[in-house]
């Protein structure tokens, strides 16, 4: 098992750095041996690669998000954090979220699940897969706890789970089109359980909220997440940013009643 760290930019900058003998090339530091540069040190000191000085850090989910590889849009934390926290998503359970992409989600999804929960992802794009296989790895072997976890590669309207779990806690589609699989994935729902869709435009979200109430859903709750990052002033005082964080997505959640 391959063990990670993290090195990170005084920018905020992150690199996910696997501790092995040979030299390795990590985009934006250079070559370099990982072992013979880090073995003696510890958290939190400061160590120069080539031109950079970076401080080494313990790898947990900030870390893997910011030093993640990327192929797929991810669902950021601002959506990603409300997800979890509306449709009570914690440890032991058992999720599904269809629309695995890079791994945004699913990382924050592992974190919380720990190693008694159970979370199958579902990509029907090999592309998008490859890379979110490779963050999800990196979790593995980084997060103290880690769920039992599948990548199913295919379209979710045709992948079986009964071989895997009897039903889910809850279910999150990422999906340009979500509606057509509801009704059959809401059957796969404990009652209580909640299924989510991540929709970047209002027209699905309305197709998403009709296929919910006649699969007998209740929604529970319908809209947007609002960001604004603040900044301090040169002047002393603190401001609004100047990149102010509108419209991701619109998100729907409804449970299985």
């Amino acid at each position: 098992m391959t063990e990670f760290t993290a090195l990170r930019e005084d920018d905020g900058r992150t690199y996910i750095v696997p501790l092995q003998d040979e030299q390795i090339k990590i985009k934006g530091i250079g070559r370099f041996s990982p072992m013979e540069v880090l073995k003696t040190t510890q958290n939190g000191e400061r160590v120069t690669i080539g031109q950079k000085v970076l401080t080494k850090v313990e790898v947990g989910l900030p870390e893997l998000r910011k030093g993640m590889k990327r192929r797929a849009q991810i669902i950021n934390p601002k959506d990603a954090g409300f997800l979890l926290a509306w449709m009570g998503i914690g440890a032991g359970q058992t999720v599904l979220e269809a629309g695995h992409g890079s791994g945004g989600l699913a990382l924050h999804l592992a974190n919380v699940l720990g190693e008694n929960g159970t979370l199958i992802s579902v990509e029907n794009r090999p592309e998008h897969a490859e890379v979110g296989r490779e963050n999800m790895n990196r979790a593995a072997n980084a997060l103290k706890e880690f769920p039992d976890w599948t990548l199913i590669e295919g379209d979710v309207a045709e992948a079986s789970f009964d071989e895997i779990v009897d039903q889910f806690d809850a279910i999150i589609l990422d999906l340009p089109e979500p509606w057509p699989v509801i009704s059959v994935l809401s059957k796969k729902l404990r009652h209580g359980g909640r299924i989510a869709c991540y929709c970047p435009v209002s027209s699905q979200l309305e197709k998403a909220w009709e296929a919910c109430e006649e699969a007998g859903l209740e929604v529970d709750w319908a809209g947007e997440m609002m960001e604004r990052v603040w900044t301090k002033a040169s002047r002393g005082g603190v401001r609004p940013g100047n990149t102010p964080m509108g419209h991701t997505a619109f998100l729907l959640i409804a449970e299985r009643t």
